[in-house]
């Protein structure tokens, strides 16, 4: 059975996970939820990759070497979803599926956050669950892919 690569990309002030308005993002930090996502990845036969950063080029660069490495993404692109074309522009360039996910329900919160330059070309979006959308998007994305390989 193939092993997939899929990258998680967290976009900027998730680094503060576990400290940024408990209330609504959680006490874990990022650290932990990655190891949480990585013991679960294994399971499934994965191998995930991740980054973090607050930079949009950053983000760009990655998704860009991507190519010929990467067989899915998921991406919480934070504040970037709802203001970076840069962004989007990269995943459709390399054009590697992707499920868009975020921490909070962002169509429950500020007028500002219920667009997002991602949504449309993403094959799904997971918002409002928590941390657990994570892991719901990595179910997904192994389903996704073996479903690919076997057409």
């Amino acid at each position: 059975m193939k092993k997939y690569n899929i990258l998680l990309i967290n976009g900027p002030n998730l680094n503060l996970l576990g400290k940024r308005e408990v209330e609504k993002y959680g006490k874990l930090s990022l650290n932990k939820i990655l190891i949480k996502l990585k013991k679960f990845s294994n399971k499934l036969n994965i191998n995930l990759f991740n980054i973090q950063s607050n930079s949009e080029s950053k983000i760009v660069n990655n998704i860009q070497k991507s190519i010929n490495n990467i067989d899915f993404f998921l991406i919480n692109a934070a504040s970037f979803t709802h203001t970076s074309i840069s962004i989007r522009d990269a995943i459709l360039a390399v054009g590697i599926p992707f499920i868009e996910i975020h921490i909070t329900n962002i169509y429950s919160r500020e007028p500002f956050r219920k667009f997002s330059y991602l949504s449309d070309i993403a094959l799904g979006v997971i918002c409002g669950f928590g941390i657990y959308g994570y892991k719901y998007a990595l179910n997904f994305s192994i389903k996704y892919l073996n479903s690919k390989k076997n057409n």
